[in-house]
């Protein structure tokens, strides 16, 4: 099936982006996408057009959503103050970003194991948690691995967890689950929590500082209100902002701001 995208949509910079780590891109040009139990291969065959392998249905009521396709991200750059010099070119460089809707569990265990990881570290990790404990599904007669569920994570012991490269985090990930099964808690229930409620409930768990917790809060619960403050947007608010926070200055949209920056970055350096 054939869909058209005309608004901000690249898929080689939303991989990079530092908000999904099971996304990849194929030797043939295909990006892989899994969410949940479901995957998608996506083609770009030219500007605007793209060839995916899933149904009408599917496309309408998974992947439409996931890639936040009622989002006009064109008009949020356009929003940038045009005073603010470093992060309208940091808009224009990364266009193509868009905030994925995924699953809070699984951004919860992400980005727990994600500190002081590097970005292939991360994806190796999580890659290890998978073939371990993840169910597998097949998609066209491909065989692909879900992400654990609470319960299989509840049975590995801390060496088994420690087996995927978790380190120190095995301990946090270990803790994070007891609670989250002893006190019966469902994460998708506090999707109607504010802000400041939500980023708070989520830093009960262990080893979940604020950095963390905005990183759930905005790739699994979309609060795109929230920028997580991480070491490559620290060196850009001393080194550009002179120390001052940007995002203020955008508080409806900072996390897409965030993303923007943090991207850019990363591939470019400095450059103000």
């Amino acid at each position: 099936m054939q869909i058209t995208v005309t608004d901000d949509f690249n898929l080689d910079k939303i991989i990079k982006s530092g908000q999904c780590f099971r996304a990849e891109k194929l030797v043939d040009g295909k990006y892989r996408f899994i969410t949940g139990k479901h995957m998608v291969h996506i083609l770009p065959i030219a500007p605007f057009l793209y060839e995916v392998d899933c149904s009408k249905n599917e496309w309408n009521s998974i992947w439409h959503m996931y890639f936040d396709l009622d989002t006009n991200y064109k008009k949020i750059r356009e929003s940038i103050d045009n005073t603010d010099v470093y992060l309208q070119k940091a808009g224009e460089y990364s266009k193509g970003i868009r905030i994925l809707r995924q699953d809070s569990f699984e951004m919860l265990i992400t980005f727990i194991i994600s500190q002081r990881k590097s970005i292939p570290a991360i994806r190796d990790a999580i890659n290890k948690l998978c073939i371990y404990g993840g169910e597998k599904i097949f998609h066209k007669n491909e065989e692909f691995l879900a992400f654990p569920t609470i319960e299989t994570l509840h049975q590995m012991t801390i060496e088994e967890l420690k087996s995927c490269s978790l380190g120190y985090r095995a301990s946090y990930i270990q803790k994070t689950i007891d609670l989250l099964i002893q006190k019966q808690i469902h994460m998708n229930h506090w999707t109607n929590l504010s802000d400041e409620d939500l980023v708070e409930k989520l830093m009960e768990f262990p080893g979940v500082g604020i950095k963390v917790a905005n990183c759930v809060a905005l790739f699994g619960y979309y609060r795109v209100s929230r920028a997580p403050i991480d070491v490559w947007i620290d060196r850009v608010i001393q080194e550009v902002y002179e120390g001052n926070n940007p995002f203020t200055s955008y508080p409806v949209y900072a996390g897409i701001m965030q993303q923007y920056m943090f991207y850019y970055r990363r591939e470019i350096g400095v450059q103000k």
